[in-house]
């Protein structure tokens, strides 16, 4: 019996590294190699899907914080109280954007995790 959580947990980490090491395409394949290790660790085929999955939206929520968080210190810091309302509002769209380009990841994620919790059965 896995453990669901450990899975997508780790299967984040991987994703979150190859995503900052190869921008772009990392994060697509990272997500793919990430949902394997989580489907690895969660066992099962369902499960390791799931965790997969769960991986893979992680990943997405992550950067689409960090997103607004960096358009809210930028604006802040170059256009004082409004440049950070209007960064934040910048930091909100592409946010939202990258959720939904997130999804693509959490596909490929569920795909290696489905892989991942065949191999364990």
């Amino acid at each position: 019996m896995g453990h669901l959580w450990l899975g997508a947990f780790a299967g984040f980490l991987v994703t979150l590294l190859a995503g900052w090491m190869f921008p772009g395409i990392g994060h697509l394949v990272g997500g793919f190699i990430g949902g394997f290790v989580a489907g690895l660790i969660a066992g099962g085929i369902g499960r390791g899907a799931l965790a997969g999955f769960l991986a893979g939206i992680f990943g997405g929520i992550i950067i689409a914080i960090l997103a607004l968080i960096g358009f809210v210190t930028a604006g802040a810091f170059t256009g004082g109280i409004l440049g950070g309302l209007l960064g934040g509002f910048a930091g909100l769209v592409v946010g939202i954007i990258a959720i939904i380009v997130a999804v693509f990841g959490a596909i490929a994620s569920t795909i290696g995790g489905l892989l991942g919790g065949l191999i364990t059965g």
